[in-house]
């Protein structure tokens, strides 16, 4: 993946787990996982909004581009 997760980070520096950040956000538990681990497709400007507002953190804090190209399978 080109874009890279850095939540589980922020979310260690905050003292914050990921159970309450659901609570807050109001996503599941399960969701927020495949968020922290990468394989999310796709995420909501609205959840990223609550998470950036709750963990009072930019964007960029939680997801970086790697610089690379990643190649798409959707066009197949």
């Amino acid at each position: 993946m080109a874009i890279k997760v850095y939540l589980e980070q922020i979310l260690k520096e905050r003292g914050m787990t990921s159970k309450e950040l659901c609570g807050l956000i109001g996503i599941t538990e399960a969701n927020l996982s495949i968020l922290r681990s990468g394989k999310a497709k796709g995420i909501r400007f609205g959840t990223i909004n609550k998470i950036c507002y709750y963990l009072q953190c930019d964007v960029g804090d939680i997801l970086k581009f790697d610089g690379n190209l990643e190649e798409n399978d959707e066009n197949e």
